[in-house]
């Protein structure tokens, strides 16, 4: 089957959501209530988007359980992320924290309560108070099913809205004019798989991380990085893609996610010798330090022979203390997933964990307000008109080169709503700007060029090939050899991931021509990714390589941070494969710069 120019349906809308997760229904919520024509595409239905995953809670400093306030917030998210956060966008966030909390409860959000009424909040990793001084308790919790009560929640709100959903949809590019401003998507539908044009006066990308491009992840099987690959290929850089979060507790062999309100409630890691080693790493925080720091610490008790199990690939998690009351109440979701996915009682025995991949802090680089900003010769955040992204896609850089956990869920809810609010200020009454004569012909050319390609190579091929070169040459310790490497097995299969074919070019429900395009998205996210990790000659964050790693009184870079050299937002740029920089913002909006210092914990 060809796809032709006459056979294409155009409709117009204000606004195009691609993506309805967390922060592209937050946002839809916002337009749709000022009445706007809202078109929302999802490749699932929304309450199957990969917020629906997210366990642990939403930070936010309303000190329900002891004294907190948002500059303890602030402080504890730029060391976080190792000072590559951009402090404005942080400020801006944990300011927003607790309205947006308030906000999802008036919504109907079924937070956990304490006994007086007010929202229960646990303890979290690199939450602290007083300028890491000792854990506070931070993470609004709906047990450990919080991104599942949030979807259900924006959902049941934007139905009430009357916002539009396309399910089971997919966007394909991004169309721009000659101005180069945005003015629509191609899409998709799965039914039928008819081509359409959806016309915008603006474009919302909020199509969540690309996890899926590592063999081991606790991202969903849609967490292609379809957003990203848009983006890309209209030729807006990636923004830090080289800082990708293992989280330190996922089920080993399984790749699902244990929370770290886990630990939050006082489980503990343990080694072969049951030793508490954590306690050796960060004798302060303990198992609550940062995401980045646990992860390493896991891996290197592995390393030197510490692992557990026959092959000692592994460490435990031990629960079995906190009590089975405490377990069903708190952690209901995480003693099902013991027993569906590791044959473990958690009540009763540990669990096996090993870190791994979980969160992008990188993506399309934005502003406050979810604009989408690039580097031009006038300015390093010129914006891109009629785009915006928001969620794990975009890169405000509120994360940094590691996100604290908690910061995803407010990450959605705040730039969600703030993405809206900007939208309706700036929304223009009256025409479209014109489609131009060939807003289609890309999207064409590449549905095509998969349509006629019985021959070529099936798409799980390459992609499992990508999955396994990020795994291998991307992990929680790097080297630069392994790198280098990594970055020319990425670039062999670039070729090959534009040249997929169909065997079945069946119109209906055809999954595999999804999935041919799908690859498409992630060979841009793993090249980004490979490139721009290859290129950091440092230690940061998540972005850990031998190579370069000191102890902490070395003074040109302490723990291998080369603040001289590296305190920069690394910029990949798809067309030709290279890289730019720009710098971090380190001026607050209305506090003092926090200035870089050596992470303990």
């Amino acid at each position: 089957m060809t796809y032709t120019k006459d056979k294409i349906t155009v409709r117009k809308f204000d606004v195009v959501i691609v993506g309805a997760g967390g922060s592209g229904m937050r946002a839809s919520l916002q337009l749709a209530r000022a009445g706007l024509n809202v078109a929302v595409l999802s490749k699932v239905f929304p309450t199957r988007s990969h917020t629906v995953a997210a366990q642990g809670g939403v930070g936010a400093s309303l000190g329900n359980m002891s004294e907190d306030n948002w500059h303890y917030h602030f402080y504890d998210t730029v060391k976080g992320g190792d000072w590559l956060g951009d402090q404005d966008a942080i400020e801006f966030m944990c300011q927003e924290a607790p309205k947006v909390v308030y906000e999802l409860e008036h919504f109907g959000m079924p937070f956990d309560r304490n006994a007086d009424g007010t929202i229960y909040q646990r303890p979290f990793g690199g939450h602290t108070a007083n300028y890491g001084e000792k854990p506070v308790q931070r993470a609004c919790a709906a047990a450990d099913r919080t991104g599942h009560a949030m979807l259900h929640t924006l959902y049941q709100q934007n139905v009430k809205a009357h916002t539009t959903f396309f399910v089971e949809w997919m966007a394909l590019d991004l169309i721009r004019d000659a101005d180069g401003d945005v003015v629509g998507v191609t899409a998709l539908e799965m039914e039928t798989g008819d081509f359409y044009v959806l016309h915008a006066k603006t474009v919302l990308l909020a199509t969540g991380g690309a996890g899926r491009i590592f063999a081991a992840s606790t991202n969903a099987f849609i967490n292609t990085g379809d957003g990203l690959g848009m983006a890309a290929r209209a030729g807006i850089p990636l923004q830090d893609m080289e800082f990708w979060q293992f989280h330190p507790t996922g089920v080993a062999g399984a790749g699902v996610l244990l929370t770290e309100g886990c630990r939050g409630e006082g489980a503990i890691l343990l080694n072969c010798n049951g030793e508490r080693f954590m306690e050796r790493y960060a004798p302060t925080l303990k198992d609550l330090a940062p995401r980045d720091f646990v992860s390493r610490s896991m891996d290197q008790e592995i390393k030197e022979g510490r692992g557990c199990g026959p092959n000692k690939d592994y460490v435990v998690l031990k629960l079995d203390h906190l009590g089975a009351e405490t377990i069903h109440k708190r952690l209901p979701s995480v003693f099902e997933i013991g027993i569906n996915f590791a044959n473990v009682d958690i009540t009763k025995e540990p669990i096996p964990v090993v870190p791994t991949i979980h969160y992008q802090m990188g993506g399309i680089p934005t502003n406050i307000h979810g604009q989408v900003a690039v580097q031009t010769s006038r300015s390093d955040n010129e914006i891109v008109n009629g785009l915006y992204a928001v969620g794990e896609c975009s890169c405000v850089s509120v994360h940094g080169a590691n996100r604290l956990g908690t910061n995803s869920l407010l990450d959605l809810l705040v730039f969600g709503k703030a993405a809206g609010n900007h939208i309706i200020k700036h929304h223009e009454q009256g025409a479209h700007k014109p489609l131009p004569a060939d807003a289609a012909d890309f999207s064409l050319e590449r549905l095509n060029r998969v349509e006629n390609n019985p021959n070529g190579e099936y798409s799980q091929d390459v992609a499992n090939e990508i999955r396994r070169t990020m795994q291998a040459h991307a992990g929680v310790f790097r080297t630069q050899a392994l790198m280098d490497e990594g970055v020319e097995k990425i670039n062999a299969l670039r070729e090959r991931a534009l040249s997929v074919g169909l065997a079945d070019t069946s119109k209906v429900f055809n999954t595999a021509r999804i999935e041919a395009l799908e690859v498409n998205n992630m060979i841009e996210v793993a090249q980004a990714t490979m490139t721009s990790a290859a290129a950091r000659h440092e230690c940061r964050g998540a972005h850990s390589v031998l190579d370069y790693e000191h102890p902490a009184d070395y003074e040109p870079a302490p723990l291998g941070r080369d603040d001289v050299h590296w305190m920069k937002h690394t910029l990949w740029h798809s067309a030709t494969n290279s890289l730019s920089y720009k710098p971090v913002r380190t001026q607050p909006l209305t506090t003092e710069t926090i200035p870089p210092k050596v992470r303990t914990f």
